[in-house]
């Protein structure tokens, strides 16, 4: 269990404000513009507020134009809706982005040696470092992967490691997001039309590109097909237009220039995947699929499902189709195993981690329980395999009634819950209806793992855009940032 001087370092109570991202006080208590930030904060000083307010209406009619919307699960509407997107960017430092990548490509290697590792040889499980309960009655551990050799024991292709900026400033891992992550097209919308909206701002400002990601990932996936596949056929799998994330679906297959379908457009035959086509049958080698491990293939996991492909799971385990990412992958961003990444990254790497994890209680460990059902009030509870900012409960912003609730769903279920002290997350100054003021940010860096780790610098910046919330999702209510990350100068 996390110790009282832990928790103590991590939570907003007693805290007067949260790290600015942009501002730093000087001995007299000035407010100064970070270093990085000068330049910026100097031009946007300059500007008449009519200009800024076009600038706004502009971006708000080309996300529309472009098609950048997203569903939100239980909307009963059923109505699109776009994204926000805030017109201060979220600028990184060159020094600041080295510590991040380090740490990024330190803990996707330590993720993917964890999951060939559980199916395989499983020595994390008898070293004792998890105990094997928690992964092998895992839900998210899949028994149709085991003893599966994928190409380059690459597991999670494509990973969203969601971090966060608290205590006095460090950087820490919130979430790591291994099944199918999703936001990068936001992230490269966002960057072209900060570069249509202020292009003086990029002569001002040596920011690094993250428009070749879509060729990045490309190549990425083309690295893990499987042995023997010199010009392999890769596509895009999603589960259809009614998705939540389909606009990404699609931009990254137009993007890449490869197919995007359902499964629907796919069978098996000879343990090999085919893709329909007006020229007949064309064989499928890397499948980048957006579907959930339960709709995959209904011969192996859910047999109602009819997003998947039946048969899908025999190709896998044959070794003539490359699935990324891999099923079975999930087990290693459940938020039960969370608290266990640091030490993967000793186990496998012998190694310190870099970033650090936030302290985290286990509801299934009767002292953590108790604590948590205590304390419910200062904390913020997540399901262990939740997602979207669903089924969670942040304790100071919720209502008794709300927390009340909370007590009984985590007594009938303690295993299914952990709980972390509330964050003073990191603020940056965003354009609200008042004017601009703090928000609260995180960022999510994309992972992307084959013959080799390449990361784009940046990622999403997400904000919460409610005054006062935590929670940055799109669907609950949370916006986007465009990412700088700075470079060195010439």
């Amino acid at each position: 269990m996390t110790s009282t001087s832990e928790t103590a370092a991590f939570t907003s109570k007693g805290r007067s404000r949260s790290v600015d991202e942009v501002h730093w006080e000087d001995e007299q208590g000035r407010a100064l513009p970070r270093a990085h930030y000068a330049k910026y904060w100097s031009w946007l000083d300059a500007q008449p507020q009519a200009v800024i307010a076009r600038a706004r209406a502009e971006a708000d009619l080309f996300f529309r134009r472009v098609g950048i919307t997203f569903n939100v699960y239980g909307d009963e509407a059923g109505t699109e809706r776009l994204i926000p997107f805030d017109l201060i960017p979220r600028i990184l430092a060159a020094s600041e982005w080295r510590l991040l990548d380090r740490g990024l490509r330190q803990r996707v290697t330590a993720l993917n040696r964890f999951i060939h590792d559980i199916y395989h040889d499983q020595e994390i499980l008898r070293a004792g470092v998890i105990p094997s309960s928690l992964v092998l009655r895992n839900t998210q551990y899949r028994q149709d992967m085991r003893g599966v050799n994928v190409p380059r024991d690459v597991y999670a292709h494509i990973s969203g490691i969601d971090i966060v900026r608290a205590g006095k400033g460090e950087f820490y891992v919130l979430e790591d997001n291994l099944r199918v992550p999703s936001g990068v097209s936001y992230m490269i919308e966002d960057r072209k039309a900060m570069m249509r909206l202020f292009p003086e701002l990029f002569a001002l400002h040596r920011v690094a590109p993250v428009e070749h990601y879509p060729d990045l990932l490309l190549k990425h996936l083309r690295s893990v097909s499987p042995e023997g596949i010199d010009e392999p056929t890769v596509a895009v799998l999603t589960p259809g237009v009614y998705n939540a994330a389909y606009f990404e679906h699609a931009f990254l297959a137009q993007q890449m220039g490869v197919e995007l379908v359902e499964g629907q457009d796919l069978f098996v035959m000879e343990n090999r995947v085919y893709m329909k086509t007006t020229r007949g049958p064309r064989r499928v080698d890397v499948l980048y699929r957006r579907i959930d491990d339960d709709y995959l293939d209904p011969e192996a996991f859910r047999p109602n499902s009819v997003l998947g492909v039946p048969g899908l799971m025999r190709a896998v385990r044959a070794g003539r189709v490359s699935v990324c990412n891999a099923p079975g992958t999930g087990i290693a961003d459940d938020k039960s195993i969370y608290p266990y990444v640091p030490d993967m990254i000793r186990f496998y790497l012998g190694q310190e981690p870099l970033l650090a994890n936030v302290p985290t209680y286990l509801c299934r460990k009767p002292d953590d329980l108790q604590y948590v059902l205590d304390h419910l009030g200062e904390l913020v509870v997540k399901e262990t395999q939740g997602a979207g900012g669903y089924g969670m409960l942040v304790g100071p912003c919720a209502t008794q009634e709300e927390i009340n609730q909370f007590r009984e769903l985590i007594r009938k279920r303690p295993d299914a819950y952990i709980a972390q002290p509330t964050l003073a997350l990191s603020t940056c100054p965003t354009f609200v209806d008042s004017g601009v003021a703090p928000r609260h940010i995180d960022l999510r860096p994309f992972v992307l793992a084959g013959q080799e780790i390449s990361i784009v610098p940046g990622g999403l910046t997400r904000v919460a855009l409610r005054e006062g919330s935590l929670v940055v999702n799109s669907s609950q209510g949370g916006g986007t940032k465009d990412t700088w990350v700075l470079q060195e100068p010439l």
